[in-house]
């Protein structure tokens, strides 16, 4: 579901000590911007695309690249992590490295993705960002089972400000739409959390543009989760619908979930020739591919967290980038 991603299993060509050994030294520097030399970005190349900062819904300003906080429970995102300190650990790290952008859900464990946020991070530090979902119920490991009841939601919307110890959501978003209730009384229970401070901000998670059009008569809609990496295109048009309206695009199974990437083709090639992983090559693309373009890489690994945070300085030629996009 939303934010799904796998650690990287790909060669990298080079060791994980030797590229992060170039590229972290300055830690949360990477998102802050110097070290441009090492992968020959130059101001005077950059584009809308490759900003590294994005506002959501007009006032949050938030890095690009987030972090995806699903794959830190247990095994079939369900129930504690086999490492609890570990999990807690990667949460730290991840706002260490300068990651302002942490999306969750209830159904992550369930419930235990939220508390492990809050035990890590809280009180949680100036401009830190936690987006988290509600729709999707979890009656067991692997099992999402719908419900957009507006009741549910409501209790939904409570719970998880218990959980995170917040007094309002930054951005909360409908996991999926439920085919038993009309999307407009699901939205409008969001709408009334909205209006009572409770919600900032509403999102919209696998939806298409005519949904999303929908949804916008009922409550304003800031952001969109769908699937979508660089091997699985099948929402282009609710990304291009985003570009239009100035919607974030959180694109969950960034690189490309439990199938993984392709080897041996442009994305190889472009990863051989910059001594990067190829994962990093296919995060560099998606921040590439569109100015609203808001990844969130999941791990419960420090070492791959800290290789995808790397991927935000990665800047691609046109030259790669146009053959990547031709091959895949």
């Amino acid at each position: 579901m939303a934010d799904e991603s796998v650690d990287s299993k790909q060669n990298p060509r080079v060791t994980r000590r030797t590229f992060l050994g170039t590229t972290l030294a300055g830690g949360a520097a990477l998102l802050a911007g110097g070290s441009d030399a090492i992968f020959g970005a130059s101001s005077a190349t950059m584009n809308p695309a490759t900003n590294p900062t994005w506002q959501l819904g007009g006032d949050l300003p938030v890095n690009r690249l987030g972090f995806g906080a699903m794959r830190i429970t247990g095994e079939g995102i369900w129930g504690w992590p086999p490492d609890r300190n570990n999990a807690l650990k990667v949460l730290k790290r991840a706002v260490e490295l300068g990651v302002n952008l942490i999306d969750t859900a209830d159904a992550y464990g369930p419930e235990t993705s939220e508390l492990l946020i809050a035990e890590a991070l809280h009180p949680y530090p100036k401009g830190l960002v936690i987006a988290t979902k509600g729709g999707l119920t979890r009656p067991g490991p692997s099992q999402w089972v719908p419900n957009g009841r507006p009741e549910h939601l409501k209790q939904a919307v409570e719970m998880s400000l218990k959980r995170l110890r917040l007094e309002r959501i930054d951005l909360y978003q409908l996991h999926t739409i439920d085919p038993k209730v009309p999307m407009e009384a699901s939205l409008g229970a969001l709408k009334e959390m909205q209006d009572a401070g409770k919600i900032r901000h509403v999102g919209l998670s696998n939806v298409s543009p005519e949904e999303i059009v929908r949804a916008r008569k009922v409550v304003p809609i800031v952001s969109v989760q769908n699937q979508y990496n660089i091997e699985d295109r099948k929402w282009e048009k609710t990304l291009v619908y985003c570009e239009k309206e100035g919607l974030g695009f959180m694109p969950w199974s960034p690189i490309g979930g439990g199938r993984g990437l392709k080897p041996e083709n442009a994305l190889e090639k472009a990863a051989r020739d910059r001594g990067a992983s190829v994962i990093q090559v296919a995060l560099a693309w998606l921040l590439e591919r569109s100015p609203v373009m808001l990844p969130i890489p999941g791990t419960s690994s420090i070492a791959h967290l800290e290789e995808n945070v790397a991927a935000e300085k990665l800047k691609l030629t046109p030259a790669e980038w146009k053959a990547i996009e031709r091959e895949t």
